[in-house]
């Protein structure tokens, strides 16, 4: 009796399961049709001249059921012929989708394993199916089903249908916590990235429940315990709930907080040749007695590796050491710096700029190829690139190089939107509704430059602008550029008149030393003053003309700010002095200090303090209307435009001054929405005063008196920009002030 071996869905013709010996003389295929007779035979254990014997039929089954060629195999002996049956797999003519209506099919089609006119297994059909399951699931459509089915073609050919009903994303309904006595189930909610389903998150996708995230919410809590001092913390599991509707899961964490920890004795022992714990002891910023906090042991860690970094020591290993008396509840740490040599700087290489130019990232490094490695520069650089403005992330690391005292850095970077569209939207007590919309590109053509167009459109304004700026001329760090102004105002509430100005200012900046710089430019302007009302005063009536401006001026910068562009901390001072008098009608010197220091109160409370100063001196003439100062707006909120200062009293046209000053108190903090919202409020107390004008006469009210106004408002980083509210109270000021009430500021980017 022949002997059979069976492989997972092969038959055999003969099922007595005796063993067969006997030597194969012949072997004989049936059934193949696109397998080449050959390829068969190759695969096959058993060869003519072979002993057959169960075992090694069962090899070439294995072997031939191996290849995914085949969806049924059978041997069987006749006489000394070996002959194999097969039913070879069809092959694929095409794979199909259908429902898929949030996914692309392009997208789909990229994770599977199976391809047209590969051959069909039901392996892989399986496998595919998870995966695209596996897609749905992680966009957050936990009910989403697929069903493959096959149509069949002539030729042992078929089509693959991918039938997919995606079901809504799934959500969750709930958030708890068990386990936890000392902090609340909504404080820890605001810990951990997963929120519960509302209405309001309809722009963010962290309400739907992900696997991923609900791992990484839960090293979030750990470190959040951790930095409270119960380092005995742990999430003992973490459980998700489908609920039956199979719409929204239930989420629940179970934790152990367990004691809470102090610090103990601290100590720093450093292994590098000449340099002492002592040097660095002054940046341990953990205390004895201090609640434990892991996340100052940390910044501990990093404030050490970035002063040594300073010596060019770029691979400090500083691993703190941890002894932990549960009794006495207190953690004794000592900061361990390995050795590690002084290395410089092989490499650096850029990556994640698809747009910007390799150039415009490279040229802020404060480092180059070959330096010593320096981690203030490093630090330096990495702000100077933040500071661009071009990128969402920006993250510098170090690798070893092709040496132990050589570092290769790296600039990942992650491009954002650099183009602008805004709006501006102001409201007073006596002015109507103004507009204003400007187009802005920061980075044209990823080379860094800025072109910006801007129109203002009011009942009273119509103004177009434009500028551009190239910030390395001729591949030297000098900001060049050149700004055209055309504006017609009409100041009717304010002075009784209309005016047009027309100005071109090209202008050059500089880097003195990396935190001061200066601007220096040239402006001619012509200034029109026309369409004086008869009822105007008779200091504005004689005003009525055109003149022309020529100027240089310069600015000079001192910035010591974490972020120019939302800083937390740090200063600036800028003196600005303007003299006109070469060639033109206007002749005088104009000198403007303003400096601003900032405080982080807490990681989300900004307090900060601004003032501003200005003077102008006529030099042969007075100073006239165009060229004095205005106070209010935006420069003085609780006031409108002008607001402030010199009058005739008579005709409520505001004169203008020649010497002013203000100073702001500014504070942003969170108002209690979760941090997700993007809302914070605002609380602001100006003071300040505009006097000095060259007109005098009875009817002109022109004193120092102070004007202070206090107020609130409320700011949104909305998904369509900034959006910020402004309710200014004057609680000093004179009765023949203007105020405003009400400030809205709003942009979009594109």
């Amino acid at each position: 009796m022949p002997a059979q071996a069976q492989a997972p869905g092969q038959t055999l013709a003969q099922g007595q399961g005796q063993p067969v010996a006997g030597t194969v003389r012949d072997i004989v295929v049936e059934g193949n049709q696109r397998i080449e007779l050959s390829t068969i035979q190759n695969y096959l254990t058993l060869q003519p001249g072979s002993s057959y014997s169960s075992v090694e039929a069962d090899k070439s089954l294995k072997a031939l059921f191996a290849t995914g060629l085949f969806a049924d195999v059978n041997l069987r002996m006749q006489g000394s012929t070996l002959i194999v049956r097969v039913t070879e797999n069809p092959v694929i003519n095409r794979i199909l989708f259908e429902g898929n209506r949030r996914m692309q099919i392009e997208q789909l089609r990229s994770e599977l394993q199976l391809k047209a006119r590969q051959v069909y297994t039901r392996a892989k059909v399986q496998a595919d199916t998870q995966r695209i399951q596996q897609i749905y699931r992680r966009s957050g459509r936990f009910a989403a089903t697929v069903e493959p089915k096959v149509i069949q073609l002539p030729q042992n050919r078929v089509d693959l249908v991918f039938e997919i009903v995606e079901g809504p994303v799934t959500g969750v309904s709930r958030i708890r916590f068990i386990g936890n006595e000392r902090f609340s189930d909504s404080q820890l909610r605001e810990q951990i990235q997963t929120k519960e389903t509302a209405w309001w998150r309809f722009l963010s996708s962290d309400d739907s429940y992900d696997p991923d995230r609900v791992t990484f919410d839960r090293e979030k809590l750990r470190k959040f315990y951790l930095s409270k001092g119960y380092a005995d913390f742990a999430v003992t599991n973490a459980v998700a709930e489908l609920l039956p509707n199979r719409e929204k899961f239930m989420l629940t964490f179970a934790v152990e907080e367990g004691d809470r920890y102090r610090f103990g004795k601290m100590d720093v022992v450093s292994e590098i040749k000449g340099v002492d714990g002592a040097q660095v002891r002054d940046f341990v910023r953990t205390k004895t007695g201090e609640v434990y906090n892991a996340d100052l042991v940390e910044k501990t860690i990093q404030d050490i590796t970035t002063e040594l970094g300073r010596f060019g020591y770029a691979f400090v290993d500083v691993r703190p050491d941890v002894n932990k008396d549960r009794e006495k509840r207190i953690i004794d740490v000592t900061y361990r710096v390995g050795e590690s040599p002084r290395v410089f700087v092989e490499r650096i290489d850029i990556v994640g700029n698809v747009r910007t130019l390799d150039k415009v990232v490279r040229r802020e490094f404060r480092l180059a190829e070959g330096d010593a490695f320096n981690s203030a520069k490093l630090r330096r650089t990495r702000t100077r690139l933040r500071g661009l403005n071009f990128f969402e992330k920006v993250e510098i690391s170090e690798s070893r190089g092709s040496s132990p005292d050589k570092v290769v850095l790296t600039a990942e970077v992650t491009e954002k939107s650099t183009g602008e569209l805004s709006f501006g939207v102001g409201y007073s007590t006596t002015e109507s509704v103004l507009g204003d919309i400007s187009i802005r590109e920061r980075n044209l053509l990823g080379r860094g430059q800025d072109l910006k167009l801007g129109f203002s459109l009011s009942t009273r304004r119509q103004q177009i602008d434009t500028s551009f700026t190239e910030p390395y001329f001729l591949d030297r760090e000098l900001a060049a550029g050149v700004d055209a102004l055309r504006r017609r105002t009409d100041y009717t509430e304010r002075s009784s008149l209309d005016q047009t100005t027309t100005s071109l200012t090209p202008r050059l900046a500089y880097p003195i030393t990396e935190n001061l710089s200066q601007l220096v430019y040239y402006r001619i302007r012509q200034d029109e003053i026309d369409n004086i009302e008869v009822s105007a005063s008779r200091f504005i009536r004689a005003q009525e003309g055109s003149y022309v401006t020529s100027a240089i001026g310069h600015a000079l910068t001192y910035d010591r700010r974490d972020d120019k562009i939302d800083p937390t901390s740090g200063y600036f001072v800028r003196l600005s002095q303007e003299f006109a008098g070469i060639g033109g009608t206007e002749h005088y010197v104009k000198n403007v200090v303003n400096a601003a220091k900032y405080f982080a109160l807490t990681d989300e409370t900004v307090l900060s303090f601004a003032t501003e100063l200005g003077m102008i001196n006529g030099l042969s003439d007075d100073v006239r209307l165009p060229n004095r100062f205005f106070v209010g707006g935006d420069s003085f909120r609780g006031f409108e435009t002008g607001g402030i200062g010199p009058r005739d009293i008579t005709t409520k046209d505001a004169l203008g001054g020649t010497k002013y000053y203000t100073g702001e108190a500014d504070m942003m903090f969170p108002i209690g929405l979760p941090n997700e919202f993007g809302i914070k409020g605002r609380l602001f107390a100006i003071a300040g005063s505009l006097w000095d004008t060259p007109d005098s006469g009875v009817e002109v009210v022109d004193d120092t008196s102070i004007r202070v106004a206090i107020g609130t408002g409320v700011q949104w980083k909305s998904p369509l920009g900034l959006i910020r509210v402004d309710f200014g109270f004057p609680i000093v000021k004179e009765k023949y002030d203007e105020t405003e009430v009400i400030r809205i500021n709003f942009g979009s980017r594109f």
